[in-house]
């Protein structure tokens, strides 16, 4: 699966809603409801960031509730990438790009959302291909600022923007012409599943997916 295809593949995730959440899971228990509830409030892109042991079962479990499209976050190896798929991860996301990492999605046709945080960055995955990328770490690396100045010598690039990103700020992203959602963690916070409130989840979401682009 070539880079270009996969940017294609990424851009129809990136569309289906302003916000992917990025999920760190510490109990594979929470993954199917969780998933329920963020599909139920209108996210049905989920990112589950390879940071905890029980990413891989969550993956898993998430990837049979109906509606969900679940991919990998934080993929950072060909392993990464071979766990990733054999758990049924249809898309990956890595904050950066290797060469390696690359040829393992190709090979792989796993789709994927290619980190960068500067110009050349940016140069780079373009010759390769890719014209669908995340923005990481968006806060520290300059936010809507620097996206927006980014645009005018790289219109061809489309980003989702990550890291730093909250209920507060998205509105400023989602409003740029070279931005087509952005990732966040704030639609599943930590308490809420560790407490079983997939109602408060849902309502999150909701919010989350009304938000103007």
């Amino acid at each position: 699966m070539t880079p270009a295809l996969q940017s294609h593949a990424t851009r129809l995730l990136c569309e289906l809603a302003p916000v992917i959440p990025v999920l760190v899971i510490e109990n594979p228990a929470h993954a199917a409801p969780l998933a329920r509830a963020l599909v139920a409030g209108g996210l049905p892109v989920l990112e589950v960031t390879l940071r905890t042991p029980g990413a891989i079962e969550a993956i898993a479990e998430m990837s049979a509730v109906p509606g969900a499209r679940v991919g990998a976050g934080t993929v950072l190896s060909a392993h990464d990438v071979l766990r990733a798929k054999s758990a049924g991860a249809t898309f990956a996301v890595s904050p950066g790009a290797t060469a390696g990492l690359i040829s393992a999605c190709s090979a792989e046709a796993l789709p994927l959302l290619p980190g960068a945080a500067t110009a050349s960055e940016v140069m780079a995955l373009l010759e390769q291909g890719y014209r669908t990328m995340k923005f990481f770490p968006a806060g520290p690396a300059g936010g809507p600022a620097y996206l927006k100045a980014l645009h005018g010598p790289l219109p061809q690039a489309t980003f989702c923007p990550t890291g730093g990103v909250s209920p507060e700020n998205a509105r400023d992203y989602l409003s740029l012409p070279n931005v087509a959602c952005v990732g966040g963690s704030w639609v599943a916070p930590a308490k809420l599943m560790a407490a079983g409130d997939w109602d408060g989840i849902v309502a999150l979401a909701r919010e989350a997916a009304g938000l103007p682009r």
